[in-house]
């Protein structure tokens, strides 16, 4: 026999139960029918973003027939012209100028000793004109000379005040917003993200962390050699004027074999220089991916390619197009270039 208590929670049984019911079926429906959040906020909805999420979708996506691992889900980037700007000259060589007025008073033989005479001139064009050689002689002499804590206190003063001579930006404000969203993407969907650069490698990892989410082990690049001393009784690496490694052009995929031991199944790039890189990547089995940043934005960026000395566009453009890879036109393909905005 009910008594009086159990009556009334019946009641309330009998009342709450449908109202519940009908709250949860709401909010059901209402979740259904809630646009997901756009990993790729900046990117346009052109075949080029498709392109990217349909390859992840694929490599990832549980039962996909194309599933791959995720100690085997390697992404690397090159980065002066894929993930920050690299006109009007690379920024580690406008380092390396500003290095060289810094240490212009203990040289006094580089008036009259070129390229510095003409740097110190404020000829940059004239001390350039030595091409490669020019270029090498000033990284040489202004990334040696001293450890490699030393070297990373200078780039790390150096970028946390240097501007760009365009934009007046910190250069590490001269990111791509998109490929910032692309790189985060990747790592949300369990890949391991690299920068493989022909850019300095101490130079990169004193930064990449902190603007990119790579951390230093992460980071290939062209180095110096180091020797190994004893200063005071204390263990130093002092940074040697002799090439390493040059980790561009067929570099590259030597790079990715002796750092990272895998080979990538997406490569991102935007010079000749990153061709053999993307050949490296699509040579594998399975589904692979391979981009190319064009520059074709001289409103809201640079536009450039085939005739440009700083991100020479050619024969990889060619490649890109008669393989079929994924090519990214910066005018229509991307919403925003820079988070602030455009140049």
């Amino acid at each position: 026999m009910m008594t009086s208590s159990d009556k009334v929670f019946e009641v309330i049984r009998r009342t709450m139960l449908p109202v519940l019911a009908a709250l949860l079926l709401l909010a059901v429906s209402a979740l259904a029918q809630t646009p997901a959040t756009d990993p790729l906020p900046s990117w346009n909805d052109t075949a080029t973003k498709n392109s990217i999420v349909t390859f992840v979708e694929r490599v990832t996506r549980q039962g996909s027939p194309d599933l791959v691992p995720p100690a085997e889900r390697i992404a690397t980037f090159d980065n002066d012209g894929t993930l920050w700007a690299e006109q009007p000259i690379y920024f580690q060589l406008a380092f390396a100028l500003d290095r060289v007025k810094a240490l212009a008073p203990l040289h006094p033989e580089w008036k009259d000793k070129e390229p510095f005479a003409s740097l110190l001139k404020g000829d940059l064009k004239g001390a350039l004109a030595g091409g490669e050689a020019a270029i090498f002689e000033i990284v040489t002499v202004t990334h040696s000379g001293m450890t490699t804590v030393e070297f990373e206190k200078i780039v790390n003063d150096w970028i946390a005040t240097a501007k760009h001579p365009v934009t007046g930006r910190l250069y590490t404000e001269m990111v791509y917003q998109p490929m910032l969203e692309l790189l985060s993407y990747l790592r949300a969907n369990g890949f391991k993200t690299f920068i493989v650069s022909g850019g300095g490698i101490d130079f990169m990892r004193v930064f990449a962390d902190r603007i990119y989410g790579v951390p230093p082990e992460q980071v290939v690049g062209s180095s110096g050699k180091l020797n190994f001393e004893l200063r005071d009784g204390k263990p130093i690496l002092m940074k040697l004027p002799e090439l390493n490694f040059n980790d561009d052009k067929t570099g590259k995929p030597v790079g990715i074999q002796m750092h990272i031991g895998r080979q990538p199944i997406a490569a991102f790039g935007n010079s000749d220089g990153d061709l053999q890189m993307l050949e490296w990547a699509k040579g594998g089995g399975g589904v692979r991916f391979a981009l190319l940043v064009h520059h074709t934005d001289a409103e809201r960026e640079w536009a450039y390619d085939r005739a440009s000395s700083i991100g020479h566009l050619d024969k990889a453009l060619d490649t890109a197009q008669a393989m079929g890879w994924t090519v990214v036109d910066m005018k229509n393909d991307w919403k925003q270039i820079f988070p602030f905005g455009s140049k």
